[in-house]
């Protein structure tokens, strides 16, 4: 399935999959960007670089064979494999980023929000009950057992 198929497959977790890299991206950006504040701001940048490491492991699996990591991060990290699972830190994520306003207005506001698309398409997804489809293109089905 080419990239342009998993978009028109109208599942809502192909979206939400790519929302996810967006979320590291923006993540990385931001968080490094807005580091550099002299107030708790620093605690929610920090916050939200981990935020993105966590979601690289996530949103890319196959990272996961790659990437020389511990048992216990990898049962962590496993727990994430459904539809509502992922809805949920994500909405704790977007959470802990909207919360930032309480110190100061800043960029944080951007990750807040696209993570917050994120968890609502995965909770769409979950909604409609459609079964969770990781992208072939970010090592979904078939990429991952290709390497073993």
């Amino acid at each position: 399935m080419t990239l342009a198929e998993e978009f028109r497959s109208r599942n809502f977790s192909i979206y939400g999959q790519w929302l996810g890299v967006v979320c590291i991206l923006l993540g990385f950006a931001l968080g490094i960007a807005n580091i550099f504040h002299f107030n708790l701001l620093i605690l929610f940048s920090i916050l939200l670089i981990c935020s993105a490491l966590i979601l690289v492991f996530i949103e890319i699996p196959l990272l996961l064979r790659i990437c020389p990591t511990s048992a216990k991060f990898d049962a962590f990290i496993r727990r994430f494999t459904t539809n509502y699972m992922r809805a949920a830190i994500y909405g704790v994520m977007s959470l802990v980023q909207w919360l930032s306003i309480i110190v100061d207005s800043s960029s944080l506001i951007a990750a807040a929000v696209v993570l917050a698309l994120a968890g609502a398409c995965y909770a769409l997804a979950g909604l409609k009950q459609q079964e969770f489809v990781g992208s072939k293109t970010l090592g979904g089905q078939g990429v991952a057992q290709m390497i073993v």
